[in-house]
């Protein structure tokens, strides 16, 4: 895969897993008291879907493309989702750092580490009209502990890597079973590609060894024929009460437009 998200952003496994954040982050409104999102590979936070990227790949056109204008009786984070879409414009798509940013509160807070100095540039400019928001130019996999546990005591962690790396999936196994231990409390999303099946098994099997009590996996696949990525999974640790119900009601919306499957079972813990 190529690790610049613009070739990337707005498909189909970018739709789940930026409906399943909104659903996740509001959910964490409900209370008054402040939490932090930490964002470990943020990307530059909006992307150009006009880009010479985004036209490459058109990616997109089989994922926010389908929905953008889907109306109607809505769950209330896809619903939120659109809405955000739509703001911030026809022609652009708002990665997970922008999403977050534009729902968090006074009292909240967003960290995001982004390691390429250009993405981290655009990043920063991506988000300098949000005062509750901290850009650090980093490895997240390396600087994600060192901020654990949030002086908030409650929050949400986004672990959204590249895979491009023969090994990443054992480093984000490692990183995520590490940070739980320092905040074993905190929500955990963690996004990846599904390239074999037995690859993935595996990768949950080892998420499963962080102890969680509390483990959601939401994997959506493409039912048309074409190139590229075909199925992505995100494994949801601690998530909040009902979150799987909803990821349910939000995959029958999704299934026709964008033409794809979205399953959510449980690995550990459960209603």
């Amino acid at each position: 895969m190529n690790y610049r998200h613009a070739y990337h952003a707005g498909n189909f496994a970018d739709v789940a897993k930026h409906v399943a954040l909104v659903a996740v982050l509001e959910h964490l409104k409900r209370k008054d008291k402040g939490f932090v999102v930490i964002d470990t590979h943020a990307g530059r936070g909006l992307y150009d879907l006009l880009g010479a990227e985004a036209i490459k790949t058109s990616e997109a056109l089989a994922g926010i493309e389908r929905i953008r204008r889907l109306k109607g009786h809505l769950p209330e984070a896809l619903a939120t989702y659109l809405e955000l879409v739509r703001a911030t414009g026809d022609s652009k798509y708002p990665g997970s750092p922008l999403i977050a940013a534009q729902l968090l509160r006074p009292q909240d807070r967003l960290v995001a580490i982004e390691k390429h100095p250009e993405e981290a540039e655009v990043l920063s400019n991506a988000l300098a009209s949000y005062t509750r928001q901290q850009v650090l130019e980093a490895d997240g996999y390396d600087r994600l502990t060192m901020l654990l546990p949030p002086r908030e005591r409650r929050g949400v962690i986004l672990v959204d890597p590249p895979f491009e790396a023969v090994d990443e999936f054992r480093i984000v196994a490692r990183t995520v079973v590490a940070a739980h231990r320092r905040f074993a409390t905190g929500i955990y999303m963690v996004w990846y590609p599904i390239k074999s099946v037995a690859r993935a098994e595996s990768f949950c099997g080892e998420l499963l060894t962080s102890g969680a009590d509390s483990l959601v996996r939401v994997e959506i696949s493409r039912d048309e024929p074409g190139e590229g990525m075909r199925a992505a999974g995100l494994l949801v640790i601690n998530p909040p009460f009902g979150f799987a119900k909803q990821m349910v009601a939000i995959g029958e919306n999704l299934r026709a437009p964008l033409a794809a499957q979205l399953r959510v079972n449980w690995l550990s813990g459960g209603p």
